[in-house]
């Protein structure tokens, strides 16, 4: 036990003196404790910051992973969200669609449009049904909105329909309110023209184009649009109407073929 008593007495000292210098000899050696904390600080530092800055570089590299992983996830919810905000859309559309088809006396076939001429955007459109289907040349076509043209070409497996905005087209139409009648044809410009129509008509802005029983291809009673001018017609003692289609042909998706 002796043996060991210098031993033991050196261990004592070492735990004891650092707090005898820095606690209870404060006075005495507060310059000497912060001097030698200088020195002690200088090596700490060098040692550290090199472990930290490499601590930095791992926590960025982690972040960036993970940022990079929820950007990736972020993107594949949004296509999502964007998709089934389309199928949503597309079953409106569809229910719209149905509901008039509920409401029609007449057989019809649903069809998709797939596909326009560049050249001729608001004249003519092709939809994906044909001669299988019972489609035939001249037949009217149609969406919830009202008219949308009629057939024009037809093959096996699809079609194409001149629009209500063709110069081609035409159809017997009257105002709704007064029942004055009048020839409608398409512009090229996005809107029609009622021609023939009497002079002395009683037609007014405002007033709702409706298919006349005179028509040989459409049936009475689908909107057409509405007038938005009249004039006195250059053929004539006669008025022209300018009319508004009822349908938007630039947001054309899917149309109903009315079979005769």
């Amino acid at each position: 036990m002796f043996k060991n008593f210098p031993k033991n007495l050196i261990y004592l000292l070492l735990i004891f003196l650092p707090f005898y210098f820095f606690f209870i000899r404060e006075h005495s050696f507060s310059g000497f404790r912060f001097k030698l904390i200088q020195i002690i600080e200088g090596p700490i530092q060098l040692i550290s910051s090199p472990l930290i800055e490499i601590k930095k570089m791992l926590f960025y590299q982690r972040t960036f992973q993970e940022y990079k992983r929820l950007s990736k996830e972020n993107k594949l919810l949004r296509a999502r969200f964007v998709g089934m905000k389309e199928v949503v859309r597309e079953n409106a559309r569809l229910e719209k669609l149905l509901a008039f088809k509920r409401n029609l006396i007449y057989s019809s076939v649903a069809a998709s449009v797939i596909g326009r001429e560049p050249s001729r955007w608001n004249a003519s459109i092709v939809i994906d049904r044909g001669e299988n289907d019972g489609i035939k040349q001249g037949m009217p076509v149609v969406n919830a909105l009202g008219v949308v043209g009629k057939v024009g070409e037809v093959s096996p497996n699809k079609s194409k329909v001149i629009l209500l905005t063709d110069p081609q087209f035409s159809v017997a139409a009257l105002a709704q309110r007064t029942r004055e009648s009048g020839l409608v044809s398409g512009t090229l410009q996005g809107i029609c023209r009622m021609r023939y129509v009497q002079e002395n008509a009683q037609v007014s802005i405002g007033d709702k184009v409706i298919t006349s029983k005179l028509s040989s291809s459409f049936p009475e009673g689908l909107i057409v649009g509405e007038i938005v001018d009249i004039y006195e017609s250059p053929r004539g003692p006669s008025v022209e109407c300018v009319i508004k289609p009822a349908v938007s042909f630039s947001q054309l998706e899917e149309v109903l073929v009315i079979l005769k």
